[in-house]
């Protein structure tokens, strides 16, 4: 189209042609870092260190990052043979990697990436510094067992609202092996290689695509990822909405479930999921979900027919603690039995 691009300047014949780009070679295993972010820092050379020391009391690493995995195959989340924990984020920034390993009562980190100095800033944060675990008295025998087996929980504030949010989207009316699958190819498709060194497994640990990249994802790649279109939008209009979404991060709790659910297709329940990671909200329940009145109900009264307003009633002698006690009820492993084959998963990308 005429206009669209600049003339090509005219070559005189004893004028030689422009040299050619050579792309550098790349060494087996290594990783190219991705575009940073306008104005921000270059990219370390080695990886920062910094070191969190936990409070007098026991600290289980596992127990709280471990709802920031969505699923076992989650490329953005590694557990390492020896227990270590590689996580990559896209902080402000630009993309970052964390490695975490508790060593002598503290846990030590090292992180790679333009990102690097925002995770290292947050790390207490993301450990759950900024949590109170004395807060929660337990008021059921169930509740006291499973804290004096699994004492070391602490609440985890990532202070990064997408890369929470949109993995809950995907989540929302599906099973759970759909939605890891969606995310897990969703990721690793449009995303970037994390920066850092590789994992010992050698599999790739990945950043997640950034907002722009998300927003320009085209339909038929959500529709191979399994996510229907009422799911892509609801992501579409978040991350278009992206700077004023992130914004959540350092609201109270309630006024960001509040933003949060200002853009359609986002309600209670997915607020509630994203506001426990993103705000390490102990209160903020789950309501709208189909297992956990039934699991909380089951557990405290014996009532698996329970529904949210039965849930909530149970919950009632733990104001400002209901999450945690959620959290401990399903680390008790007191679930109802299963009466029925597991809800079908139903692959979309095959219509």
């Amino acid at each position: 189209m005429a206009g669209r691009f600049a003339p090509r300047p005219a070559r005189t014949p004893s004028a030689p042609y422009p040299p050619r780009f050579e792309r550098p070679a790349r060494t087996p295993g290594a990783t190219v870092p991705g575009p940073a972010r306008p104005g921000a820092a270059p990219a370390p050379a080695e990886g920062l260190r910094g070191r969190w020391t936990p409070p007098e009391g026991p600290y289980d690493l596992g127990l709280t990052l471990g709802p920031l995995r969505r699923g076992p195959g989650d490329p953005t989340f590694r557990v390492e043979p020896g227990g270590a924990v590689r996580r990559a984020s896209r902080t402000p920034e630009g993309p970052g990697a964390l490695r975490l390993v508790v060593r002598g009562g503290a846990v030590e980190a090292e992180a790679w990436g333009p990102g690097a100095p925002w995770l290292l800033a947050r790390l207490p944060a993301l450990l759950g510094a900024e949590d109170d675990p004395g807060a929660f008295v337990p008021r059921h025998r169930l509740l006291a067992d499973t804290l004096r087996r699994r004492p070391g929980l602490r609440l985890c504030r990532t202070g990064l609202i997408l890369e929470s949010l949109i993995p809950s989207v995907l989540e929302q009316k599906v099973t759970t092996v759909e939605a890891y699958r969606a995310w897990r190819r969703l990721v690793r498709r449009h995303g970037e290689p994390a920066p850092g060194p590789p994992l010992p497994s050698g599999e790739p640990l990945y950043v997640m695509p950034d907002a722009r990249t998300w927003a320009l994802i085209p339909s038929w790649e959500w529709h191979r990822a399994g996510v229907d279109a009422k799911r892509s939008s609801t992501v579409l209009r978040a991350v278009r909405a992206a700077r004023r979404v992130e914004e959540a991060a350092a609201m109270a709790p309630d006024a960001a479930r509040a933003r949060l659910e200002l853009i359609p297709g986002i309600g209670p329940w997915t607020s509630a999921e994203v506001v426990q990671r993103t705000n390490g909200a102990p209160d903020e329940v789950t309501v709208g979900d189909l297992h956990l009145p039934g699991v909380v109900g089951h557990a405290l009264a014996g009532d698996r027919n329970a529904d949210d307003a039965a849930m909530l009633d149970l919950l009632a002698p733990y104001p400002g603690q209901r999450h945690r006690a959620t959290r401990l009820i399903l680390l008790s492993g007191r679930t109802p039995p299963r009466r029925a084959p597991r809800m079908p998963a139903v692959d979309i990308a095959r219509l």
